[in-house]
């Protein structure tokens, strides 16, 4: 086998191979003579059809059939034989295919380019040092406090905060709007949850009084019968309630699931819980420091189908998270160019950090890892086992924990310093909504 390797430009390379055409005669003839074993032609046994006639029969689609297999296989032993790296398949332009010469063809194709990391012990690392204090965990629970108030029957006129029960109907140019009627309808003044004319129109009210609230509607309102007009709400004032928050008391610790031991328990829990989120937190800070300055101090020239590829995933990722089935609606590529040569960057820097230092992956961490994804579903018993029956998403998990286990082994030798912060100031808690940290308590 001939075999003619090019450059032709960054990391593509041109292969010209050509096959002794007597290779391919002797595959064909094989095939042919195998086929002849036990093909039922017409006028003939099982099996006994002469071979000229298995030949005229099947000739033309076992050569072809030969020559893809060829391609493929002889490919391959020319890669070998030049020491590449193919990053994807080849593109296959045929050159000679006829019988009675060489089989010639050309592929051309990327190649993985040489990857050498600089020494780890020059990337810089600030790790975060915090501890959840008895302040972080009174305002916790003061959050969950809030998760939970308390609405208490009122006689006076509705304002900000209270919550309030009206019926209402309708009405576009005196004509009853069309599904535009209700009956104990709830909401809080101030919560933005319906419109802020509705909000607004009942302050002010009492139980048994009734107000009517115009409410325009845009031109580019999506239902045509609203669009650029203004119906009329009428609003009958049911009920008030004013909010408060609830006592940290035993009724309060068992609505968190927290069945004994009583405030201090459900103190315990939330500290437990918290300690956890800042540890979660501090190690993808660390992590996120070293994957950026490992991208960053090792510049590659990357492969375009790696990134094209990337690309292509991450499209997918974001319709499954968007619940979109129009690919229109996705953003173009190019929007995801930068993330897609990130991946593909990271993923041979990291990948080369394994085979230099021979690292292997953690089965401990794998089923820790699994049971931790097992653990977020009802049934976390028929999860695992799905899993586990599934060589695809095990790769998937696999993948992840060497990945880890690879930033930790940059993280224990970079270059790191220290800095005290306080909970709230790593986690954006007080900054953001309330419940969403106090929600991941679990208590």
């Amino acid at each position: 086998m001939q075999v003619s390797l090019t450059a032709t430009s960054g990391l593509e390379r041109r292969l010209e191979v050509a096959v002794p055409a007597q290779r391919v005669t002797t595959e064909v003839e094989q095939r042919l003579k195998q086929i002849s074993r036990t093909a039922r032609l017409k006028g003939f046994r099982p099996g006994k059809a002469p071979y000229a006639v298995i030949k005229s029969q099947y000739g033309d689609q076992v050569r072809g059939e030969v020559i893809s297999d060829l391609i493929r296989s002889s490919f391959q032993e020319a890669v070998t034989q030049e020491k590449l790296s193919p990053a994807a398949g080849p593109r296959i332009e045929p050159i000679a295919v006829d019988p009675d010469n060489d089989l010639k063809y050309a592929a051309t194709f990327e190649v993985l380019p040489e990857v050498k990391v600089k020494p780890v012990e020059t990337i810089a690392v600030e790790k975060p040092v915090s501890e959840v204090t008895e302040k972080d965990i009174d305002a916790m629970i003061e959050s969950m406090r809030k998760q939970r108030p308390v609405f208490t029957t009122v006689e006076r006129a509705a304002q900000d905060n209270d919550r309030v029960t009206v019926d209402y109907t309708s009405t576009v140019g005196g004509e009853p709007l069309k599904g535009g009627e209700g009956k104990d309808v709830t909401f809080l003044i101030g919560s933005n949850r319906v419109m802020t004319e509705l909000e607004q129109g009942v302050k002010g009210a009492a139980v048994g009084e009734s107000r009517t609230v115009p409410v325009a509607f845009p031109a580019e309102h999506p239902n045509k019968e609203l669009a650029g007009k203004t119906a009329e709400f009428r609003l009958d004032v049911k009920k008030v309630e004013e909010q408060s928050l609830p006592e940290v008391n035993k009724e309060f610790v068992e609505a968190f699931g927290v069945k004994e031991g009583g405030v201090e328990a459900l103190r315990a829990e939330v500290k437990q819980s918290m300690t956890r989120e800042l540890t979660d937190l501090v190690r993808n800070r660390i992590r996120g420091q070293v994957l950026e300055a490992l991208y960053k101090e090792n510049p590659l020239e990357i492969p375009r189908a790696l990134v094209e590829e990337q690309i292509q995933q991450l499209q997918l990722d974001m319709a499954r998270r968007a619940n979109i089935t129009d690919p229109q609606q996705l953003p173009p590529p190019q929007t995801f160019e930068e993330p897609a040569r990130r991946r593909v960057a990271l993923g041979l820097l990291l990948g080369e950090i394994v085979r230099a230092e021979s690292l292997k992956v953690d089965r401990e961490r794998v089923q820790t890892r699994l049971a931790d994804l097992a653990a977020q579903y009802p049934n976390p018993d028929e999860v695992r086992r799905a899993y586990l029956q599934n060589a695809d998403a095990m790769r998937q998990i696999e993948s992840a924990v060497l990945e880890d286990q690879v930033v930790d082994w940059i993280a224990a030798r970079a270059n790191t310093t220290e800095r005290p912060v306080s909970f709230s100031e790593l986690t954006g808690f007080g900054q953001n909504t309330a419940g969403e940290a106090a929600g991941s308590t679990g208590a």
